[in-house]
């Protein structure tokens, strides 16, 4: 496949690009010079620039301003740049005859949704999104244009998790229920360009040993589920000095993304535990 991939020097953009690369024809854009940008050129002006890219099999898009943004950034960009750029692309797209679109999107539009009371937040499709900031605002208006395109093309949304470079205990942590590794990330874009159907929207998260009969447990003694369920990690975290976390606020879903993508995350605790860490951009 002939593929335009946004954002491509980016954290995510540039590991999704590596990884289609390897199978497909790739060509990245981004608003500065990176291994795998091969336009220097900014998504909203997609109009002076897609004479130069001609016909395309798909775009997956990963460009956008993100939380870190928010506060340093206006509303007006927010919506510029996540908004009126996704759908300058999606006309492109159906201009250009692509056959896909897959949006990277993100857990945090749940927003106010993800916030515990009585029990952790059990966090998949059907959970309703709640935006508690410009950011999630204008990824979910993002999601809603993508799926707005019908049968036209097959249109994928992917909300992914926590994917910071962090701490290695923190991340460690994350990993067990809401945080991913970037080379996941990008395997689940390269799998939802081989599926077609209505638009789909999947949350893509690391593995989790945890069932949604735990949230309760997990909000108030989330180390009495820790050591039911995986005791040799905890014992593992005890030997590095690494503190169990009292109580956990929330666990992601990526079960319906397994089911119909054939998504299996392969980078998740084990790795984190192992030192195989994922290099990262230099941006």
């Amino acid at each position: 496949m002939r593929i335009l991939v946004t954002g491509a020097a980016g954290l995510i953009g540039s590991g999704v690009a590596a990884r289609l690369a390897a199978q497909h024809d790739v060509i990245g854009v981004d608003l500065v010079a990176d291994t795998h940008v091969s336009l220097v050129a900014d998504c909203l002006e997609v109009a002076q620039w897609r004479h130069r890219i001609g016909e395309i099999d798909a775009i997956v898009h990963t460009a956008a301003l993100h939380a870190p943004h928010v506060n340093h950034r206006s509303d007006a960009d927010f919506r510029r740049a996540n908004v009126d750029a996704t759908s300058r692309l999606l006309d492109f797209a159906l201009g250009a005859g692509a056959s896909h679109f897959i949006m990277t999107s993100t857990t945090s539009l749940y927003g106010h949704a993800l916030e515990a009371k009585d029990r952790a937040v059990w966090v998949d499709e059907q959970l309703e999104p709640q935006p508690r900031d410009i950011y999630d605002e204008t990824k979910l208006q993002a999601e809603r244009l993508v799926a707005s395109v019908g049968s036209s093309m097959t249109v994928t949304s992917l909300r992914m998790s926590r994917c910071f470079p962090e701490p290695a205990n923190v991340m460690t942590w994350y990993r067990l229920h809401r945080g991913i590794d970037r080379r996941d990330v990008a395997e689940a874009h390269a799998l939802a360009l081989g599926r077609n159907g209505p638009p789909a929207t999947y949350v893509i998260s690391g593995a989790t040993p945890f069932s949604r009969g735990d949230c309760e447990e997990l909000r108030f003694d989330a180390p009495a589920v820790l050591e039911r369920r995986c005791p040799a990690v905890v014992a593992e975290m005890a030997s590095r000095g690494w503190h169990v976390p009292r109580s956990i606020d929330r666990v992601y879903d990526s079960s319906l993304a397994t089911r119909e993508l054939g998504f299996t995350p392969r980078h998740g605790i084990e790795s984190c535990l192992a030192g195989d860490w994922d290099p990262q951009p230099s941006r």
